[in-house]
């Protein structure tokens, strides 16, 4: 048969066709994944739902008044030229390996019906071993139900094609030894999940002899389908019906005259429980040939139009749904292969995991060398600044330099700012003294020129920026870092008189001098004024480290330290010396300075331009009196004073550029042992393999979701191979 497809799947196919492809789908459990088209007999225990099935697929099922049926059946009857029966088990979605591979294995295959009929009992014990049901109802090993499905396939020349799955009936009050609270509430939820598909018609079995009001089933049924579309109402027992208004009020209900439903009432009659297999179905049903059964629609009465109806609904439903179904099948598909690739690669053998790994150290290199170099355009992650590496440790370094000129001396220089200091002079501590702390009575404080008011204002702006930027850096977040560094919180400004201090160090070192003083004074002087260079450095280095609990990274981190110490105490523990020419120009601009704020009060205009408020003129007397007027004491300070001003600017200049330069760029960075070099493909290559299963192995829920999601996926392909052809 030739076979054309559209969007909506394959066209020509009959009913038989789609049915038998329906059937498939549902011995390799396809169910399970997408609802499939199914008619399911559901009722209330007693209701004559066994006896309901054995009429209609003429299987003679146990109608134990104790106890019924314990688990689903499907039951398929197929028209062939041959008669068989074939038996299987189909395991429940959730069974173990174990159990599924058990039941899985059970498989009984019988030439002709006849045989069948008569061992069927004996299979059915056959049947609840296997599942685990309990087979004594006395005792207390397996169980009362289980949520297997067992599966019936009947083919012979006579058989009508026909899919029915029947499942426990539901219950109110547990039985004493035998069923419990959670047993009522396990057959109820099997219930629940068979109905609550559109594609599943509810084939409600009500025993006539009862009032509809007290049947479960009904209200059940009606949650799921509201009204009443797909619920086909079965009255059972209408022999026990003696009442002729009872009789009159079954009509009613087979004539859509009361509680309506779309499919309508179906009127049978089942053989007992108490009856031999020798009852005919057809004697049986005599009784419909009286009042006032005979007035009734012969459609609607007796198995027989019952099984043709069955018949025609399953196969509307399977045609309606056809389409419908390969949708969601193909829906299905998508969505595994969604789920697998959230997953990422699968990493079960060590070289799934090597590859892996491997995969994202590339990533990270890449994408650790366009932070470094500022790449920001090359890849979206720096959409979020947070990434923006370079950007960061410039903004950081630049505070870490501002912050160091304001505040990393212990006590604040005392340096005139009258006219005499050139004001393009880079480096002026008063602006770094609002309230003039420490300045000498006899120095006047000028007024800062608006090159530094303009830089203050750029520094104040990018301190906030940058402070801001560190608040989720938080040491407390990183333990494994606090032997390495540390963080200083709220760094004083300079306070203090400088001179006062400088004069009790020489006194207390002064020997035999003759105006002059030793070396050593300026080696002290400037260690004290720079203790607090360790501390600062310390935090400074605190925020340029991608820390890791690894042992590399922490090292590579250490060496990053131990550079910066050593420069510290290059700077602090040798004797004060530079080539650098700025040292002895700061200190002649300083040295000018004093002179010239020593002479502004003796200073006058000249009489010749008044116009010029610049020309002032000094009496050489004054020039004389002022040089003579400082004791010994006074002017060796002062010299002190400014030696280690002059020589503290050019030692912090270089010790921040050398931070910068050395510990923070080429240790941290882009130097050959920056730790951004320690997660790398050659990393990834020398590692373990115990190592490499621990950091890059996937743990058991991912493996059995993996595994999961495949099987799945596989299942599902097999399926619309089976609906396409």
């Amino acid at each position: 048969m030739t076979i054309e497809e559209d969007e909506s799947g394959p066209k020509h196919l009959n009913s038989s066709e789609l049915l038998k492809k329906i059937d498939k789908l549902r011995e390799k459990n396809i169910g399970k994944h997408v609802p499939l088209p199914q008619l399911v007999v559901v009722g209330d225990q007693s209701s004559g739902k066994s006896s309901l099935l054995a009429s209609l697929t003429k299987i003679p099922f146990p109608r134990d008044l104790e106890l019924c049926t314990r688990y689903a059946t499907q039951i398929t009857s197929r028209r062939e030229d041959d008669r068989s029966v074939e038996i299987s088990i189909i395991p429940a979605g959730d069974a173990s390996l174990e159990h599924r591979a058990k039941v899985q294995g059970f498989k009984r295959t019988l030439r002709g019906t006849e045989n069948f009929r008569s061992e069927f009992p004996a299979i059915l014990k056959e049947v609840d071993e296997c599942m685990g049901i309990r087979t004594d109802l006395s005792s207390k090993e397996g169980s009362v139900f289980s949520k297997d499905v067992l599966r019936i396939e009947l083919c012979g020349p006579e058989e009508d094609y026909l899919t029915v799955i029947d499942v426990p009936g539901i219950f109110r009050d547990p039985t004493p030894g035998i069923t419990t609270e959670s047993d009522i509430e396990l057959v109820r939820d099997m219930v629940k999940n068979y109905i609550k598909d559109a594609r599943t018609v509810i084939l409600a079995v009500l025993p006539s002899n009862v009032d509809l009001a007290t049947q479960e089933i009904l209200k059940l049924a009606k949650d799921y389908d509201g009204n009443g579309e797909r619920t086909l109402g079965v009255l059972t027992k209408p022999d026990l019906v003696i009442e002729q208004s009872a009789k009159a009020a079954l009509c009613s209900l087979v004539l859509g005259h009361k509680r309506p439903l779309t499919l309508g009432y179906y009127l049978v009659r089942n053989q007992g429980a108490d009856q031999d297999t020798s009852f005919s179905g057809e004697e049986g049903e005599r009784m419909f040939d009286s009042q006032p059964w005979n007035t009734l629609p012969r459609d609607r009465i007796g198995i027989q139009a019952l099984r043709e109806r069955l018949g025609e609904l399953l196969s509307e439903v399977t045609e309606r749904e056809f389409p419908e179904l390969r949708k969601d099948i193909k829906n299905q598909i998508d969505s595994c292969h969604q789920d697998l690739v959230r997953l990422g690669p699968a990493r079960q053998t060590e070289q799934e995991q090597r590859a892996f790994l491997s995969g994202i150290a590339r990533q990270f290199q890449s994408l650790a060398r366009a932070a470094r170099d500022a790449h920001y355009t090359e890849n979206e992650a720096f959409a979020e600044s947070d990434l923006r590496l370079l950007t960061h440790i410039v903004n950081f370094s630049d505070k870490f330099s501002s912050t160091f000129q304001a505040k990393a001396h212990l006590l604040p220089f005392d340096c005139p700012t009258s006219d005499a200091v050139d004001k393009k002079q880079p480096y002026n501590d008063m602006n770094n003294n609002p309230h003039g702390k420490g300045r000498h009575k006899n120095c006047p404080r000028g007024k800062p020129d608006m090159h530094a008011q303009m830089a203050a204002g750029d520094r104040f702006s990018l301190a906030q920026h940058v402070d801001e930027s560190r608040e989720g850096l938080d040491p407390n977040n990183f333990p494994e870092l606090e032997q390495i560094v540390s963080r200083v919180e709220g760094t004083q400004d300079p306070e203090g008189d400088i001179k006062a201090w400088i004069e009790k160090l020489y006194a207390e070192s002064r020997g035999l001098d003759l105006g002059t003083f030793g070396n050593n004074i300026l080696c002290n002087a400037f260690k004290e004024q720079t203790g607090k260079w360790e501390a600062m450095t310390r935090g400074h280095l605190y925020h340029k480290i991608w820390s890791s609990i690894l042992d590399d990274l922490l090292q590579r981190y250490k060496n990053a330290m131990s550079q910066a110490m050593f420069l510290l105490s290059v700077e602090r523990n040798r004797r004060p010396y530079t080539l650098n020419n700025y040292f002895n120009h700061s200190l002649q601009k300083l040295r000018s300075a004093r002179v010239a704020q020593a002479l502004e009060d003796n200073a006058r205009y000249t009489n010749d331009d008044w116009s010029n408020a610049e020309m002032k003129v000094v009496d050489l007397d004054a020039v004389k009196k002022s040089a003579s007027d400082q004791g010994n004491v006074e002017h060796i300070t002062g010299e002190i004073h400014d030696i280690l001003w002059s020589y503290y600017q050019v030692a912090r200049e270089r010790f921040v550029d050398n931070v910068h330069m050395q510990a923070i760029e080429h240790c941290l960075l882009t130097g050959p042992e920056s730790p951004l070099e320690v997660f790398s493909q050659e990393w990834v290559i020398n590692l373990g393999s115990d190592e490499l299963g621990a950091i890059a192995g996937e743990s058991q829920a991912i493996k059995a979701r993996r595994a999961n999601l495949k099987q799945k996926m596989e299942d599902l392909k097999s399926a619309l191979q089976t609906l396409k052809f």
